[in-house]
């Protein structure tokens, strides 16, 4: 089951790096890293209703809020300053999904379908960003040297 959920994961960031290409070639870099900084933000946020709709006290609730800032404000950093902001946000979001979600007592409420997908999809939007931006950014300074 596990595995399975993996792969579902990864089959959606697929999906998802596509969009996000189409984004990039006809709406240009700010809006590509808008599309990557709202959807971290969503996918952080998801776990404040999961809480929410179980029933959870506040504090949980403002834990995850929390949750959200961070993963939300690493984002943000990115949206107008480096890229590996954004990618350090994907790459960092399943320590959160898995370590309080899957693991710990957040196991409770967060449907495991999501945590564990969330896995794939989010290490495989990270490696694809990280990936692109430094292919990217290798060419650019093969330019520079050439010029």
């Amino acid at each position: 089951m596990i595995v399975g959920l993996l792969i579902n994961g990864v089959a959606y960031a697929a999906i998802f790096i596509i969009v996000a290409l189409v984004i990039y070639r006809f709406a240009g870099e700010f809006a590509s890293r808008s599309f990557l900084v709202l959807f971290l933000f969503f996918a952080a946020g998801l776990y404040i209703v999961f809480a929410s709709r179980a029933g959870e006290g506040i504090l949980w609730s403002v834990g995850e809020v929390v949750g959200v800032a961070i993963f939300g404000g690493m984002a943000l950093l990115g949206l107008g300053g480096s890229l590996w902001w954004i990618v350090a946000g994907w790459a960092l979001h399943p320590l959160w999904d898995v370590g309080l979600h899957y693991v710990a007592p957040g196991r409770s409420f967060a449907p495991e379908s999501y945590t564990i997908a969330c896995l794939g999809f989010a290490l495989l939007v990270a490696a694809y960003i990280a990936i692109s931006y430094g292919v990217g950014e290798l060419l650019k300074s093969r330019r520079r040297r050439v010029a």
